[in-house]
């Protein structure tokens, strides 16, 4: 038996390492388990959650490509690309590669640590953002066949730095603008919100502030699908999947074929409890898709490589990208339909995967094909609206971000106090931001777009002022592009 090594990421842990394989030293672990590994160089660090929820394969594993993926989903139409319709994400930024030039990327604003150096700005320094990019709108390029909805525009909102490291305050901040901006560009109105990270969140969803950002992007007439989590088995959804309105999604392997009649769930996906449970699966194993060349996936894990420029990767990460990619082409056939009825054909018309464990009885995976010849109506959510009157601690679970003395607890984001209070009525009424690139008051970022030095439309950037959580100031020395470091990963197996 082979053991299929991951660069597996849960929320706090970031998991795998070449070298402690070489060693010897993995066993794959009966739970997942808990490790985190930084640089002692990196000043801002800690048990952050992370984007994104992936595995870099590198083993012999046969990768699968997006668009053989898609008969799977049932997206035989050709005719659907996801033309006119634009999709956010908000994670580690995309790094400008082939399949990702053609004007189908465009940078939002970088509220990420990184975003105070130049060099780093925008650019993906940990690989996640831009693998899922490629499975959301990448163009064919050499090793890589294409993505989903070539012809959608992707907004990308970066928030997780070099090594993945963001707070849950950045993540809210990242969807406040999305809602803020959506209609921005009026031939690709932003209908999609990609977002594949989560928190162990330790309250409900009925107050929990990162609940509340995505319910509004919802109200706002945006549709969320969000990465349910890799724990495996029935364990609970992450935070905001765990929010009833949303689009909770899991990763099905479709061992690489065409046919729905050998697809299973994938081991590593977590199915949730009685209370909330995934929302759909699609393609999440082996998927291959573009890579970001010098990214800590790319080096750290360079036998993921597929030829020159693809990788492949695996999780509920990819599977959310797939999902997103769906909703576009759903959207572009059907631009008049809402969110809840996107959710409710998606989810009545799925189908039934053949369960090969109690946590796998009743999940479904999409069937595209059904949704869009479904002209039937679907009928309103009901379920209670989240106040987001909770906790930012709360929010955050048990993980949090340092800056090498001082863990970033309580009620405040990375730049000092903040009322969840005063933040849930100006998220309500879409005034979190305003015209400044100003976010609850927080100098945040620029206010206009602008071609940047890759050719690509960027937001613009802003120096950060007053001081950090701990009361230390920000200084340039701090974001110098060797100041995150991938190396230091702490591992385990999968077999």
């Amino acid at each position: 038996m082979t053991d299929v090594q991951y660069f597996r990421r849960a929320a706090g842990t970031v998991l795998a390492s070449a070298a402690l394989a070489a060693a010897g030293a993995l066993v794959a672990p009966a739970a997942p388990a808990q490790a985190f590994g930084f640089s002692p160089r990196s000043p801002y660090s800690g048990s952050s959650p992370y984007f994104g929820y992936s595995s870099w394969n590198v083993d012999t594993v046969t990768g699968t490509s997006v668009r053989s993926s898609l008969a799977a989903i049932g997206a035989t139409d050709t005719r659907l690309t996801g033309h006119g319709i634009g999709i956010a994400m908000v994670d580690t930024g995309v790094t400008p590669v082939a399949g990702l030039t053609g004007g189908n990327v465009v940078n939002g604003p970088d509220l990420s640590f990184d975003s105070q150096d130049p060099a780093t700005q925008h650019i993906d320094r940990d690989g996640h953002g831009t693998h899922l990019a490629g499975i959301m709108v990448g163009r064919a390029a050499g090793d890589f066949s294409g993505g989903v909805a070539p012809d959608a525009k992707l907004i990308s909102v970066k928030v997780g730095a070099g090594s993945g490291v963001v707070d849950v305050g950045q993540v809210i901040a990242g969807i406040d603008w999305v809602v803020a901006h959506r209609l921005d560009d009026p031939t690709h109105r932003i209908r999609v919100l990609e977002l594949a990270y989560g928190t162990d969140s330790v309250q409900s969803s009925l107050v929990d502030p990162l609940a509340h950002a995505v319910e509004t992007a919802w109200r706002a007439g945006i549709v969320v699908v969000t990465a349910g989590g890799n724990a495996g088995g029935n364990t609970p959804l992450l935070d905001p999947a765990t929010d009833p309105y949303v689009i909770a999604v899991g990763a099905l392997d479709t061992q690489g074929t065409a046919s729905g009649a050998d697809d299973r769930i994938s081991d590593f996906t977590s199915r949730g409890e009685t209370k909330r449970r995934l929302d759909v699966v699609m393609p999440g194993r082996s998927i291959i898709s573009l890579r970001a060349p010098g990214s800590a996936a790319d080096t750290g894990f360079p036998s993921a490589r597929v030829g020159a420029n693809a990788f492949k990767g695996s999780g509920s990460s990819q599977a959310t990208a797939f999902a997103a990619g769906a909703v576009a082409l759903i959207l572009q056939n059907r631009p008049t339909l809402t969110p809840d009825q996107v959710k409710g054909l998606i989810t009545r018309d799925s189908r039934v995967i053949t369960a090969v464990s109690t946590a796998d009885n009743g999940l479904r995976a999409m069937n595209l094909a059904a949704t869009n010849n479904d002209m039937a109506t679907t009928k309103a959510q009901t379920w209670a609206r989240s106040t987001g009157l909770g906790t930012l601690e709360g929010s955050r679970g048990s993980v949090h971000i340092s800056d090498g003395t001082t863990e970033l607890r309580g009620e405040s984001d990375i730049f000092g106090p903040l009322s969840t209070a005063s933040w849930a009525e100006a998220a309500t009424n879409i005034s979190s931001w305003n015209a400044k690139g100003q976010w609850m008051g927080r100098d945040m970022t620029g206010s206009g777009y602008s071609v940047d030095s890759s050719g690509m439309l960027s937001w613009a950037g802003r120096a950060w002022s007053g001081r950090a959580w701990s009361g230390r100031a920000w200084s340039a020395a701090r974001w110098s592009s060797s100041t995150w470091s991938g190396n230091s990963w702490s591992g385990d197996s999968w077999n």
